[in-house]
């Protein structure tokens, strides 16, 4: 869960802009993806590579290091990391673009989104061949497989490095979802996304000569030019010194991009479209098509409590948009207002047990006053652990709501994530939290996750609400979410409600933790086929 982006200045351009401009107008737009930092590494021409911090004093703005202190420095190539929290103790304090070789020709640098699913397997084959790594982290294991190739056949010879043959024995090799850039230490550029598409890559040819690339389009709203996705299992090179640029495939066969559900639903800058329907639209027809399903059971309730819609800040907002806009619909009295409020931007998802729930009571509070005697209606794109709605909607009571309802714009989450999201076992999503306590009965027809029968998914509703202390959980049905997406159900990644994993050791790993998790119990269930 990060973020990448590149800007290359052609020698044609007689722009006044710097790529670090460029950076500084993407890096902002890109903030959803990571908010513990933002590092760069900058290329210029007979002073080789530099890094540099980006400071973030607001949402709107960013500031290089090297623009304030050095700005003699103005390299014609720069590619940016936009990092998240890692679960890791030994990532803290490390930032990408990490890099190897510094201060040669042969110094590399990367830019990384995504997770290396058969990461176990590479970096043990890599170990077993004498190579060292320092860390667990799958960014320096793609790195080090890109340095093993370029070293076994080319620099030992002396020869130029043909990165479409490295990236073509790279794409063959992993499993996961891979979207990188590569800098070389003589200013060549390369774009990479893996073959199975999960992490987008876009690019845009601006007017003014830049050539850009960001991990979203709506990284390039306000700037003029053509822009495109870099298509599944393709790199596109730039030579750093003539700045002549090919786009060739670097895999066997042809792959369809499969992108993660969470890019719309969660990750992605509401700007950023997929065929011509940009993610706000998106979010705002699921809110929409929630509120006919929080309606029913507002009108359930007794009483007439004023009724207010809120949302996860911060982006929950699109969806409490089309959910209060439906609620007027079905002629119920609401207003909306935001009620929870934010500390810090640090996203509370990825991180160990004890530390994310230091950070979620840190990070959250309850805004304005007035609560007294309300309804709540809390709008969310998605319940995981459901440890951060508790503590959310403990506050709200708190602070003297009458009822908390809680409406999630996507299904039950069912399925760990393996692909950079921070998801990786079962015990700790909600889902099967609730489904340990399930009749037998209802045990086995859950395992049809996404095709659960309706009765079954309000037992499910109820029991989360009750562990979260809110009046009512309701959720997206899946039917509803595949109907609100831009493009066809096969364009997505829809595994985290569906159990169905992209790529094959993916689909073993899920399959196996679940085994585990089956095996631990007193009881046991069959796999459904």
């Amino acid at each position: 869960m990060s973020g990448v982006a590149a800007a290359l200045q052609s020698s044609s351009s007689n722009s006044r802009a710097t790529v670090y401009d460029r950076l500084k107008h993407m890096v902002p737009r890109l903030a959803l993806r990571g908010q513990a930092g933002v590092c760069v590494a900058a290329f210029m021409r007979k002073e080789g590579v530099r890094y540099a911090k980006v400071l973030q004093p607001s949402c709107d703005s960013a500031r290089i290091e090297h623009d304030e202190k050095d700005p003699t420095f103005r390299p014609h190539v720069a590619i940016a990391h936009i990092r998240s929290r890692r679960r890791e103790p030994s990532d803290r304090g490390i930032l990408q673009p990490i890099h190897i070789n510094a201060g040669t020709s042969r110094h590399l640098t990367i830019s990384f989104d995504g997770a290396l699913v058969n990461a176990r397997e590479l970096r043990g084959e890599l170990l077993a061949q004498g190579h060292r790594l320092d860390g667990d982290r799958d960014s320096e294991l793609l790195l080090k497989w890109i340095e093993r190739s370029c070293e076994r056949d080319y620099w030992r010879y002396g020869l130029p490095v043909n990165y479409e043959t490295v990236f073509r024995d790279i794409d063959d090799r992993i499993d996961g979802a891979i979207s990188a850039l590569l800098l070389d230490g003589e200013g060549n550029l390369v774009a990479y996304r893996n073959r199975c598409g999960l992490r987008p890559l876009e690019t845009m040819q601006a007017d003014d000569g830049f050539l850009l690339f960001a991990s979203e389009n709506g990284a390039f709203a306000g700037l003029q030019g053509k822009t495109k996705q870099l298509l599944p299992g393709h790199i596109k090179y730039v030579d750093g010194t003539t700045g002549s640029c090919v786009d060739r495939s670097v895999s066997r066969g042809r792959y369809n991009a499969k992108l993660c559900a969470y890019e719309t639903l969660y990750l992605g800058n509401p700007d950023t479209s997929i065929e011509g329907q940009s993610y706000f639209e998106t979010r705002y027809n699921i809110g929409v098509a929630l509120g006919r399903l929080v309606a029913q059971r507002l009108q359930e309730e007794p009483g007439s409590a004023p009724t207010i819609v809120s949302s996860m800040p911060h982006t929950g907002g699109p969806y409490a948009d089309g959910l209060f806009a439906s609620l007027r619909d079905y002629g119920l009295l609401s207003q909306r207002r935001e009620v929870v409020a934010t500390q810090f931007p640090q996203r509370t998802l990825i991180g160990a047990p004890s530390e994310r729930k230091s950070r979620i009571s840190q990070k959250y509070h309850v805004s304005g006053t007035n609560l007294g005697d309300t309804t709540i209606v809390i709008v969310d794109e998605a319940l995981i652990r459901g440890d951060t709605s508790r503590t959310v909607t403990n506050m709200l009571l708190a602070a003297g709501a009458k009822a908390v309802h809680w409406a999630i714009g996507s299904p039950p989450v069912v399925a760990p994530n393996y692909y950079g999201i921070g998801i990786d076992t079962l015990d700790e999503l909600a889902f099967w939290q609730i489904w340990k306590r399930l009749p037998p009965e209802q045990r086995t027809q859950s395992l049809r996750f996404h095709n659960i029968k309706p009765n079954t998914l309000k037992i499910i509703e109820s029991n989360i609400a009750a562990s979260i202390n809110a009046a009512t959980i309701t959720y997206l049905p899946f039917s509803l979410l595949v109907s609100s997406l831009p493009c066809r159900q096969d364009g997505f990644d829809l595994s985290p409600f569906t159990f169905e994993m992209p790529t094959p050791a993916g689909q073993k790993r899920a399959n196996q933790n679940l085994r585990e998790f089956l095996a631990a119990l007193p009881y046991s269930e069959s796999i459904p086929a």
